[in-house]
């Protein structure tokens, strides 16, 4: 089985689609809310550039370097997101889930960790990975707090790793699940989902 196929990973608070340009104008009205593409310490696709970075990880992921994933949300069939399958390294049974984004009305919701439960179930189940890796930048602290809320641990940071486009120098925070502490992983993220399925249920309102 390859790292880089895509195929439909669903449940009841998200679905993960391979990417394709038919998610576009969706993609651009996430980014849209609040200028989310002018976040500086991360690298989100502007409107203008969405078709571009589309093509880009198809591109990639034809030539087996990725698994690009639209992100979306069930409650509208629209896609809020893109996520990633990066660094794959089958002979080392490896890869890192990464070049995540979600538009605004995604982020605090179901819809990260549901996602992340699918990707990691896929790597650890389906391709027999033994680690998987997540990396960010050092001052996107809703990211590292968001990974660490996964159950991933944090390996180390990596100083002065890369040059950033805006000029500014990234130190790089990697974490990384274990396929030992997978089962535990799976466990926590399972019944986070079900809380917030029994306050949504509790509450009236869509999921």
């Amino acid at each position: 089985m390859s790292y880089a196929q895509t195929p439909i990973l669903a449940s009841d608070f998200v679905v993960l689609e391979p990417l394709a340009g038919a998610h576009h104008d969706d993609l651009v009205e996430a980014v849209h809310v609040d200028d989310l593409w002018r976040t500086w310490y991360t690298h989100i696709p502007s409107p203008e550039d969405m078709g571009d970075e589309i093509e880009r990880r198809r591109e990639r992921q034809a030539a087996g370097e990725i698994a690009a994933w639209a992100v979306v949300d069930p409650a509208n069939d629209r896609a809020v997101g893109m996520t990633t399958y990066l660094n794959l390294d089958p002979a080392n049974r490896r890869l890192e889930i990464g070049s995540t984004w979600l538009g605004r009305s995604a982020q605090g919701t179901a819809i990260n960790p549901a996602a992340k439960l699918l990707l990691l179930e896929r790597a650890f189940t389906d391709l027999g990975c033994i680690a998987v890796e997540f990396r960010t930048h050092w001052h996107n602290r809703q990211s590292r707090a968001s990974i660490a809320k996964l159950g991933a641990k944090q390996d180390g940071i990596l100083r002065q790793h890369t040059i950033v486009e805006n000029g500014t120098i990234r130190d790089t925070v990697v974490f990384s699940i274990l396929d030992s502490e997978w089962p535990t992983v799976r466990y926590g993220l399972t019944e986070r989902l079900a809380a917030y399925a029994r306050a949504v249920d509790a509450s009236g309102t869509a999921r």
